[in-house]
């Protein structure tokens, strides 16, 4: 600053005030100031400046994938809000494992990020107390957190799953089998009670066949799917937990002459030209709703921790109207 202000014959706090944007200063003078800082690739220091107020401004957020396309949406709202606020967004996979979650977001609250929002692999969270007592914001997203206590924003994953099944036996489906993620996500075990809730609202006795929960590997979807298919009494219909499982079994149908009816939990690239059915979230508002929340804390907001569900909806496309052969 002081090259700065030597070379353009103005105070260090004229300068200053030129940099930080305030007013006080002539338009020849910052002009002068602005010319002097392209000549000498003057940079601002922010680390000095937002610490000198208490924060860092940035933000953390600690998801399953970064390749999954379900996150590319959520990781960018909440990149556009943290933008709108002044930080920076830090971003990390977990790859479901718990302890690499937990590694993720100790080291970045060892870097002293103002906020977290975490979509959780573990189930037991309270390794973040400390780091929340010491004023760190969390916000958990797409699933609650494990014995503490935190903001969490949901999808209705219970109603989404209810709605799909329900719209299968509307057309007809008395056999339906559920495909879905690991029986320890939330997301999956929500599922799986809105596919029983909307069978058990039909009078409808579901099979134990009928049902595998599981690695969304290829191979393994494959196999439960082609379980379902086969036999003196197989499925006439499948709703899939998730969109990598929904992109498996889409495949497996492909190959089959007898048609299947199909819904998928989670929209997916191409789905509308594919004709599939699907019950989508909103990924994006996921993210933005949970980084708003998580800013209003970091603001001073400090009422009770909330839950905030948003709702599904059903796009029928085909797939999902297709009558029992």
């Amino acid at each position: 600053m002081k090259d700065v202000a030597a070379r353009a014959g103005v105070g260090l706090k004229t300068v200053s005030r030129v940099v930080n944007g305030e007013a006080g200063v002539t338009p020849d003078t910052e002009r002068r100031v602005q010319e002097a800082i392209e000549a000498l690739g003057f940079r601002r220091n922010d680390s000095a400046r937002v610490l000198r107020k208490g924060r860092t401004a940035s933000i953390g957020l600690v998801l399953e994938d970064l390749a999954d396309p379900f996150y590319g949406p959520l990781s960018r709202a909440v990149e556009e809000v943290a933008r709108a606020h002044g930080a920076l967004l830090i971003n990390g996979s977990s790859a479901e494992d718990p302890d690499r979650e937990q590694e993720l977001a100790l080291a970045l609250c060892a870097r002293r990020v103002d906020g977290l929002i975490v979509i959780p692999a573990g189930s037991d969270h309270r390794y973040l107390e400390p780091e929340m007592r010491a004023g760190i914001a969390t916000v958990f997203v797409d699933r609650p957190a494990g014995r503490i206590d935190a903001d969490v924003v949901l999808s209705d994953s219970y109603g989404g799953a209810h709605a799909g099944v329900a719209h299968l036996i509307a057309h007809g489906h008395r056999r339906i089998g559920f495909i879905g993620d690991q029986p320890r996500i939330h997301t999956a075990v929500e599922r799986l009670r809105g596919y029983r809730a909307a069978m058990e609202d039909a009078d409808l006795v579901v099979d134990d066949a009928w049902v595998s929960l599981g690695s969304t590997e290829p191979e393994r979807v494959r196999e439960a799917a082609a379980a379902m298919l086969t036999g003196p009494d197989p499925v006439t219909a499948i709703f899939a937990g998730n969109n990598r499982v929904t992109v498996t079994v889409v495949r497996e149908l492909a190959g089959r002459e007898r048609p299947v009816a199909f819904v998928g939990f989670d929209d997916i690239e191409l789905a509308d030209l594919l004709g599939i059915t699907v019950i989508a979230q909103d990924a994006a508002a996921l993210g933005r709703t949970a980084a708003e929340r998580l800013f209003r804390r970091l603001d001073g907001f400090d009422d009770a921790p909330a839950r905030t569900v948003l709702d599904t909806v059903l796009i029928p496309r085909g797939s999902g109207e297709i009558p029992p052969a």
